[in-house]
């Protein structure tokens, strides 16, 4: 979900105070049609490509500069690289194309629901409406819950951001609340966000699991 990566550009992008998930060496994982990995020098280019254009952008307070995106590439891999998982560069397994990132992210904010772990996602343009945020995510949901052994994940987006909010649904994910984010401006309309969760429990009983090549 997009109000993840928000965090990484807002000046709390220091380390999170959750640190008592690790992992022994760096998770890579494949979907059916996707490839979750470690980020790459090449990924930059398209991913400042997405995030320069407005409309997969509309939902964060602005588009960023190649500088900053190129600032959150290296974080997300420096994450990745110290803990183990974090936010995977995505890329088609039939073309080795990069379109995006979906994963897993400690939020630095005190939100009223902190500590906890988010999933979250950004794809560019041309890969919307084909299933790869669902497939990716529901591929990372399994890494939380089976190999990190996490007790639940979340959510969350901006109110009106309705795509995403769809995306959580799908994933077998419940609105449990509504609040106004601490990083954004009064008065902003994207201020007003609402949060989704999903208990191991319910994971299980819903038979979710990764679908693995």
């Amino acid at each position: 979900m997009d109000a993840a990566a928000r965090l990484f550009y807002a000046e709390a992008v220091e380390e999170s105070a959750v640190n008592m998930l690790t992992a022994e060496a760096v998770i890579e994982f494949e979907t059916e049609r996707l490839r979750l990995r470690q980020w790459r020098t090449t990924d930059r280019g398209p991913f400042a490509a997405l995030n320069a254009d407005p409309e997969v952008m509309a939902f964060f307070p602005s588009t960023l500069s190649h500088e900053a995106s190129d600032a959150l590439a290296a974080r997300c891999a420096a994450l990745i690289e110290a803990r183990g998982w974090g936010f995977w560069a995505c890329e088609l397994k039939r073309t080795g194309e990069f379109i995006g990132f979906v994963g897993l992210h400690e939020p630095p904010a005190a939100l009223p629901f902190s500590p906890c772990v988010e999933i979250g996602w950004r794809l560019a343009l041309p890969f919307w409406g084909q299933g790869y945020a669902s497939e990716a995510a529901r591929g990372a949901l399994a890494v939380g819950f089976e190999q990190l052994a996490l007790s639940e994940i979340v959510s969350f987006t901006a109110t009106i951001n309705t795509r995403s909010r769809a995306v959580m649904s799908r994933l077998g994910m419940r609105q449990t609340g509504q609040f106004m984010h601490p990083l954004l401006a009064d008065g902003s309309p994207l201020r007003a966000h609402c949060w989704y969760r999903l208990p191991v429990a319910q994971w299980h009983a819903q038979g979710l699991t990764r679908r693995r090549k």
